[in-house]
């Protein structure tokens, strides 16, 4: 149970600015690491003979696998630990040995956002909780955009395995910087016994809200969605008539700035106009930057991957802020099976994408990343009219 007694951060106070520079660093790290083998999906299939969905799983299993230590010790330990796998993937022998080592990466890796997440919803005043939760997806999308960029520049002019070498290293610093800035919780109280029974209750409790049921469905369908596009973008472009490597590959990810920056603003929007709305906006931004993506000129395929990425962005500032505030109790738990709906839909569609692609190309693939964002749409619908009547 969280401590009554102490004070939530407001805006303008110096440990609002600590906290989200922290955060900020703590999602750059997260998503350079998860992301950073995008740009070398072709590299690694070549590399390993593998086929376009067989590659993917490099990606697929960091995504797939998700309180004792308290929120920033838990957050810097797996930070620094999936620094070291990504280090390692750059020395382990064989295809196997890589997806072991992303495997454990995203084990270490999975505490990150659903920590994050609860803390901010902790700390921070309600008021001010839509902007520090755009704010950590900012750096979430700057740390992918990042590490997908950093990736193609170094593969082109080196290899891949010293660019998996570097952006371990990179984590690494950037785990020291987070653990220096962050405050520790004041709203947390740790729980020095593992209690199964109460985890168990935790999770059941939350599974039974329809309200968080489906923002944890809005975040898989939309991250599914979005990624599924990604994931098989560097498979097009490298192709007739593009013919792009590693380093122009990983430039179409500079589109992501965008998103940098539209999910603060989105979150601070939803501060004062209410978090329905512009997750809407945000869904329906997603599906149209993607059905761009149709157009042949590369220049479009780049803006429409740009529009994508600010609208996903903004839903999923605004999904995940949305749990911290419905989850009354034991909000790291309900985080963490948002973020386990968000992982399982990148996986089973990034997966599941690479079947569209191999056998009818991006039209077909465009096609499928439609439908879970329509479905989320419908959810997203729901729930913002749940909102309207003061339930959510």
């Amino acid at each position: 149970m969280p401590h009554r007694h102490h004070t939530q951060v407001e805006r303008h106070s110096p440990d609002y600015l600590r906290i989200s520079v922290a955060l900020f660093l703590a999602g750059f790290s997260t998503f350079s690491l998860i992301y950073c083998v995008q740009p070398i999906l072709p590299e690694l299939a070549r590399s390993h003979a593998l086929d376009a969905a067989s590659a993917s799983l490099a990606l697929s299993l960091v995504s797939a696998a998700s309180d004792r230590l308290g929120r920033r010790g838990l957050m810097f330990f797996s930070m620094a630990s999936a620094s070291i796998f990504n280090v390692a993937c750059a020395f382990v022998p064989g295809w196997q040995g890589l997806l072991v080592a992303r495997a454990l990466e995203g084990v270490v890796l999975g505490g990150v956002p659903a920590v994050a997440m609860a803390y901010l919803a902790e700390e921070i005043h309600p008021r001010a909780l839509g902007l520090a939760m755009g704010l950590y997806v900012g750096g979430t999308a700057f740390g992918g955009m990042a590490g997908r960029i950093g990736m193609g520049l170094l593969t082109e002019h080196g290899s891949w395995q010293q660019a998996m070498a570097a952006a371990g290293a990179v984590g690494l610093a950037t785990a020291v910087g987070f653990v220096l800035l962050l405050p520790p919780s004041r709203n947390f109280s740790r729980h020095e016994r593992w209690h199964v029974r109460r985890h168990l209750r935790a999770w059941r409790a939350h599974l039974r809200q329809p309200r968080l049921l489906a923002l944890f469905a809005v975040g898989g369908l939309a991250m599914g969605g979005f990624i599924t596009l990604l994931n098989y973008l560097g498979f097009r472009l490298q192709g007739a008539p593009y013919g792009l490597g590693p380093t122009g590959i990983s430039l179409v990810f500079l589109s992501y700035i965008f998103g940098s920056v539209a999910a603060p603003i989105g979150g601070a929007l939803a501060d004062r106009i209410g978090r329905g709305p512009v997750l809407l906006a945000g869904l329906a931004i997603t599906m149209a930057g993607v059905l761009v993506t149709l157009a042949g000129p590369l220049w479009l395929i780049v803006t429409g991957t740009g529009i994508a990425a600010i609208g996903f962005f903004m839903a999923h500032a605004i999904a995940s802020g949305w749990v911290g505030r419905l989850a009354r109790q034991a909000r790291g738990h309900a985080s963490s099976l948002y973020l386990v709906a968000y992982y399982i839909g990148a996986s089973f569609f990034g997966w599941l994408g690479g079947w569209a692609w191999l056998r009818a190309g991006w039209v077909a693939l465009v096609l499928f990343v439609c439908l879970p964002l329509l479905l989320a749409l419908a959810i997203g619908a729901w729930l913002a009219a749940a909102a309207r009547r003061g339930e959510a």
